[in-house]
């Protein structure tokens, strides 16, 4: 890991070699990378992309629960969430 420092920001810098895995592609995470998150496996990841940068944070179960009952109930409630929309 490189760290940085700009601007007073303190970045820290991590190179991972994207590998060949089935049909698609993974990368490997450092054990220093999962403890920090507090992940183990089968821990679900989040990736967001905010103002052209990639981030990979813990997944918020609650939000996705939340998020899968939203989507499957829109279909039922499509006409109500456009009134209320306006």
């Amino acid at each position: 890991m490189i760290t940085r420092s700009y601007n007073s920001v303190i970045i820290s810098i991590m190179e991972l070699k994207v590998r060949k895995v089935g049909n698609g592609y993974g990368v490997l995470l450092p054990k220093q990378f999962l403890e920090e998150l507090a992940l183990e496996e089968g821990s679900l990841i989040e990736v967001q992309k905010v103002d052209g940068t990639y981030r990979l944070v813990p997944a918020d179960a609650e939000f996705t629960r939340q998020v899968e009952a939203f989507l499957r109930t829109e279909p039922l409630h499509r006409n109500t969430y456009r009134e209320l929309a306006k």
